[in-house]
């Protein structure tokens, strides 16, 4: 590998840290930053403005860069994550904190893009297995650091640190990309699919709107939903005539085999209960169990190893196996490690808290590089990436709706907590409030109440394994090859 390409790898993976580690950074940080900034309520906005702003933008990068260049977009994409990363760090309110997390997500949207873009550029079909071995590693690294970085920032600094630590890192991408990266491209007309960015872009904005605004249950906020429903409905009725007749349309329908489907919906749940897992387990962790943020990041980190280790071996299964025998092993996996998780206690022991994260990450590296696998082998070669990138944007999307209903149901049992106990006017965003404790609630009380939420939230978490399950069971066999 020549001194250049090297360093193309070096900028290209310190690009993917950036995003990969900021998911499990926050998640470790979250507790402390909603105790300081007074905002239980607003968790899942954190996440769901992030994960929104980058599957909106995801498809427009990569046109972007087919014109003007993958080291420009890239950088562009970078910066705007580093001001995103900036203003987040001196939010000094929730609002501003979930604003400009959604400027970080817009960012985010190029380094998950076009960073395996520039890797198909400027190395041959022989060298790609290993370059993307040393990307994908960023991820297992991230896993692993991050958690453990993000307790160390808040103990030893604040949890403002966690969103400087990206500037020095994401600068040197930038540098190292610019010097290194000579790209020999000529500008060529394209037929850019604005109208089908646009209306999916505004339906996925539309239906996402129910769930972030889901506050208060009556006639107004019913005749909201009905109205963002049927604008959402319009909105992908346009988008499938766009489609239909766009040159290069940025969802081709032909890719949506009943394979695809199937495994796409699964990838959609599972998502959704990764996101559930990463945000509520830190919090129970911490607030419920008493231990340090450094606790939770290292009690966390099990999950990557074991998820490390199993996306190996069952995606070798595979081969011997078959994808579907793969996939019902995982998702039986990921099911007994939901079932596990409601018999914790406020009391449970941290090794039987470790116990189930190992489970849980088994099921989910299995049932993850499974999904992949089979997504991309199931349509043509010059449809790999669409595939790839709309199942990406599916698992966000689960992501994303997923946090925002868990957020829903996490407030409404602590409210019903308390309401059970007499004890009316209490939400949780004055939990941890010095006022809350004029209206008789104790320490004890607020740990009960949310361990009480964290045992509901791991209910819902059992039936959506289940359903991913019987999805396994009712994807055809596919042969092995």
């Amino acid at each position: 590998m020549k001194s250049s390409q090297l360093n193309i790898v070096i900028a290209l993976m310190l690009a993917m840290f950036l995003g990969a580690v900021e998911g499990t950074v926050v998640t470790t940080a979250i507790p402390t930053i909603v105790k300081d900034l007074q905002g239980f309520e607003f968790i899942s906005l954190v996440f769901s403005s992030y994960l929104l702003t980058a599957a909106i933008s995801t498809p427009i990068y990569g046109k972007l860069s087919d014109l003007y260049g993958r080291k420009n977009v890239l950088s562009i994409g970078i910066i705007i994550f580093l001001t995103g990363s900036l203003l987040c760090g001196l939010s000094q309110s929730m609002y501003m904190l979930i604003g400009f997390r959604a400027i970080q997500g817009a960012g985010a949207g190029s380094i998950f893009t076009v960073t395996y873009t520039i890797i198909g550029d400027i190395f041959t079909l022989e060298e790609r297995p290993k370059i993307q071995g040393f990307i994908g590693t960023v991820w297992g690294i991230a896993s692993l650091v991050g958690p453990f970085l993000g307790g160390i920032l808040v103990e030893m600094l604040s949890w403002h640190w966690i969103f400087f630590i990206n500037i020095p890192f994401g600068i040197l991408s930038i540098i190292l990309l610019q010097k290194n990266l000579k790209e020999k491209f000529t500008k060529t007309k394209h037929s850019i699919d604005f109208a089908g960015t646009i209306t999916l872009s505004a339906a996925i904005l539309i239906f996402l709107n129910i769930f972030i605004s889901s506050e208060n249950i009556d006639i107004n906020h019913n005749m909201f939903i009905a109205i963002s429903v049927l604008l959402t409905m319009i909105m992908l009725a346009a988008f499938y005539k766009i489609e239909r007749k766009a040159k290069e349309p940025v969802i081709p329908f032909d890719i949506f085999t009943k394979t695809s489907t199937i495994v796409n919906a699964i990838s959609f749940l599972a998502a959704a209960i990764l996101i559930g897992a990463n945000v509520y387990l830190p919090i129970y962790i911490q607030n419920v169990l008493g231990f340090s943020a450094k606790m939770s990041g290292l009690a966390l980190a099990p999950m990557s190893v074991a998820w490390l280790i199993a996306s190996v071996i069952l995606g070798k299964c595979i081969i011997k196996y078959g994808a579907k025998t793969a996939i019902l092993i995982s998702n039986v996996i990921l099911l007994i490690s939901t079932i596990l998780m409601p018999t914790l206690g406020i009391d449970s022991s941290l090794l039987v808290l470790l116990l189930y994260v190992v489970i849980m990450g088994v099921g989910f590296g299995g049932a993850f590089t499974t999904l992949t696998i089979i997504v991309q082998e199931s349509v043509e070669y010059n449809q790999r990436g669409v595939a790839t990138a709309t199942n990406s944007l599916l698992r966000t999307l689960g992501q994303t709706i997923g946090v925002s209903v868990f957020g829903s149901i996490f407030n409404l049992y602590i409210s019903k907590y308390f309401i059970e106990l007499g004890i009316k006017g209490i939400d949780p965003s004055n939990l941890y409030k010095s006022s809350a404790y004029t209206v008789a609630i104790t320490s004890e009380q607020i740990k009960l109440s949310l361990h009480y939420s964290l045992h509901a939230l791991f209910i819902i978490l059992i039936a959506i394994a289940a359903l991913t399950l019987i999805l396994s069971i009712a994807m055809p066999k596919i042969p092995r090859e």
